[in-house]
C-alpha cells in the first residue's frame, strides 16, 4: 500500500484557522504591518497594547507563509557560530546576540501565558552534536565561546539519540511549541481588541512619507509608520544584496518509540535539524534540512526523498505523514536586519532571519515596537537594518552577488529545455523557445497549457522550474511564482506576464498580462 503523505506542514493541518476578510477600500491607521507571520502579528500585538491603531495586511492566508513552513525551534544557538560572531561583532556584540535570543524566547513564554493558549510550549535542552573528529573540534570551540558569552552551555557525550555520536554542545532552557496554535490565538485576540486584520490583500507599493502610503490591490492605507514584516522587503535593491534566499525541506511522522523531547542538530553541511512535538496526544518527530539556493535545482523531489531516507534510517519512524518546504533568508553578516529602512523615516523592515525565524521574528517585534514608540531597545543598534559590515561575511557577499550577476546573464544565453509544447509533460513546467522567444510553459494534468514570461518581475532574472513544489523560482533574490505566474514569495509584487501560445495550444487557460518581457 502506498504511504499517504500530506504535502503540507504539520502545523497547517493540525491547527486550521478561520478566514479573515480582504481589505475593501481605503483606511487610515497609526501603523500598517505588512505580513501576518510571527514578526507581523507580534509587532501588532505589542503596538496595540501600547495604544496604537494597527492594521495587518497579508498577501495570502494568515500563517501560511514562512511561519507556517517553519520547524519552529526556539533556541539561542544561531546558524552563525558564536566564535565567528565574536570575531565579527566583538565581545559586546556577540553577548548582545545571545541575550537577544534569550529575551525573545522569554517573550514568547510570557505571551503564551498571557494568551492562555495550549500550544505545547515546553522547555527542553538543545544538542548540537558531532559525528566526526573534525566536527568535534568545532563543537568544542563553540562550547567554549558560548560559555564565555554567558549561555548555559556545556560539553556532553551523553546525547539521548538512538545512535552514537562523538559529543555535543548542550544548551539548557531552550523551548519548542506549536507556532500556528500560538499565533492563531494571538490573531483572534488582536481582532477582538480592535486590530484590523486582512487576508488576500497583496501590497504592491510602500511609499515612505508623512503619512506613509501602503498601496494594495484593494485600496490604500495611510499610516504614520509602516512595518514590512515579510520574508524579504518589497523592492529594496540594496537590501537584497545582503540577503541570500535558500529553500529548506521538512518531513514529519509519528514516533514509534520514545525519544527525549528536545532540539537536535547534526554538524553536516548542510546540517539537519531535528525536534519532537506532542500534538493531540501523539508524539511527532520533525526533521529538516537539505538546504539549497532558491532556483538552482529543478529536481527538488530528491531533497524530500533524502530527508525521508535519513529519518527512517536513524529514528523510530515508519510513517512519514507530512512534508513541506520553506524559504530561509540568510543575512550577509550572520545577524538579522531589523530597524528603519535605508533612506526612510517611517518605514521599518525585519528580514534575514536565517534558520531562527521564530526567535528573530519575535525579536523584530520587540525592537520595532520600541523604535516606533520612541523607546530605547538594547538590541536595536546591533541589528540595525542599514548596517554594512565590511569584514563580516565579505567573501559570501562577493560570491552571492557574483552568482546573481551570473544568472542574470547566463540564463538569457542558455539553451531552452525544448521548442515544442508536446515536450512538456502533464504536471510539469519547462522553459521553451516558442516562435523565437523564451516562454515558461506549464501543462496542467488535464492537458491545458499556460505560458508566462520567464523574466522575474523583481529585477529581471530568469525563473527556473521547481518540480516538487510546482513553482517558478528566481535564483537571484528568491521570488517564487505559481505554475501560472502568480506571486508566491516576494520580493516580487507583480505576477509573471502571460504570453500567447501558438495555435496548437488552443486549450490553454488565459491569464492577465502584468508586464512586458525584457
Amino acid at each position: 500500500m502506498t504511504e499517504e503523505r500530506i504535502h503540507k506542514s504539520l502545523w497547517t493541518t493540525t491547527a486550521p484557522g478561520r478566514r479573515f476578510p480582504a481589505l475593501a477600500g481605503d483606511l487610515t491607521v497609526d501603523v500598517a504591518v505588512v505580513g501576518a507571520g510571527i514578526a507581523g502579528l507580534t509587532t501588532a500585538w505589542l503596538l496595540q497594547r501600547a495604544g496604537k491603531k494597527v492594521v495587518v495586511l497579508e498577501m495570502n492566508r494568515l500563517l501560511t507563509g514562512q511561519t507556517g513552513q517553519t520547524t519552529a525551534h526556539l533556541t539561542e544557538l544561531l546558524d552563525t557560530p558564536y566564535y565567528t560572531l565574536r570575531s565579527d561583532f566583538g565581545e559586546k556584540g556577540a553577548r548582545l546576540a545571545a541575550a537577544s535570543s534569550r529575551a525573545s524566547i522569554e517573550q514568547i513564554a510570557a505571551l503564551v501565558e498571557e494568551l492562555g493558549v495550549d500550544c505545547g510550549f515546553q522547555r527542553v535542552p538543545m544538542f548540537r552534536y558531532a559525528e566526526t573528529d573534525s566536527q568535534l573540534r568545532d563543537i568544542e570551540k563553540e562550547v567554549a565561546a558560548a560559555r564565555e558569552l554567558g549561555l548555559q552551555a556545556s560539553f556532553s557525550r551523553d546525547v539521548p539519540l538512538p545512535y552514537p555520536v562523538k559529543g555535543a554542545l548542550r544548551l539548557e532552557n531552550q523551548a519548542l511549541f506549536h507556532p500556528r496554535s500560538y499565533l492563531l490565538a494571538m490573531a483572534e485576540r488582536l481582532e477582538k481588541e480592535g486590530c484590523l486584520i486582512y487576508e488576500d490583500t497583496r501590497v504592491v507599493d510602500v511609499q515612505d512619507g508623512a503619512p506613509c502610503r501602503v498601496v494594495t490591490e484593494h485600496g490604500t492605507v495611510l499610516a504614520t509608520d509602516v512595518v514590512e514584516a515579510t520574508t524579504t522587503p518589497l523592492n529594496r535593491v540594496f537590501m537584497h544584496t545582503k540577503l541570500y534566499p535558500y529553500r529548506t525541506y521538512s518531513v514529519a511522522g509519528p514516533l514509534n518509540a520514545p525519544l527525549e523531547p528536545g532540539l537536535y542538530y547534526d554538524s553536516q553541511d548542510p546540517y539537519h535539524y531535528i525536534r519532537t512535538q506532542r500534538i493531540d496526544g501523539a508524539d511527532y518527530l520533525i526533521v529538516g534540512g537539505e538546504d539549497h539556493k532558491v532556483g538552482t535545482e529543478e529536481d527538488t523531489e530528491r531533497h524530500f526523498a533524502a530527508l525521508e531516507a535519513y529519518t527512517r534510517r536513524l529514528f523510530p519512524v515508519t510513517r512519514i505523514t507530512h512534508r513541506w518546504s520553506g524559504q530561509v533568508i540568510e543575512p550577509a553578516d550572520g545577524l538579522a536586519y531589523i530597524g528603519r529602512n535605508s533612506a526612510s523615516r517611517h518605514t521599518y523592515v525585519a528580514t534575514g532571519f536565517s534558520g531562527t525565524g521564530m526567535t528573530w521574528g519575535t525579536l523584530s517585534a520587540m525592537i520595532l515596537s520600541d523604535l516606533i514608540l520612541g523607546r530605547e531597545n538594547p538590541y536595536a543598534a546591533l541589528h540595525d537594518a542599514t548596517r554594512v559590515k565590511v569584514r563580516a561575511g565579505a567573501r559570501d557577499f562577493i560570491q552571492e552577488n557574483a552568482e546573481v550577476a551570473f544568472h542574470f546573464v547566463a540564463d538569457r544565453l542558455s539553451r531552452p529545455a525544448g521548442h515544442a509544447l508536446s515536450e512538456v509533460a502533464p504536471g510539469e513546467g519547462k522553459i521553451l523557445e516558442v516562435e523565437g522567444r523564451k516562454v515558461a510553459v506549464y501543462r496542467e494534468e488535464g492537458g491545458a497549457c499556460h505560458a508566462v514570461s520567464p523574466v522575474c518581475t523583481h529585477l529581471g532574472c530568469h525563473v527556473h522550474w521547481n518540480r516538487a513544489e510546482r513553482s517558478w523560482d528566481c535564483p537571484c533574490h528568491g521570488a517564487r511564482y505559481s505554475p501560472t505566474g502568480k506571486v508566491l514569495n516576494g520580493p516580487a509584487v507583480k505576477d509573471l506576464a502571460s504570453k500567447k501560445l501558438p495555435a496548437e495550444a488552443s486549450n490553454a487557460s488565459p491569464n492577465t498580462t502584468h508586464g512586458d518581457d525584457r
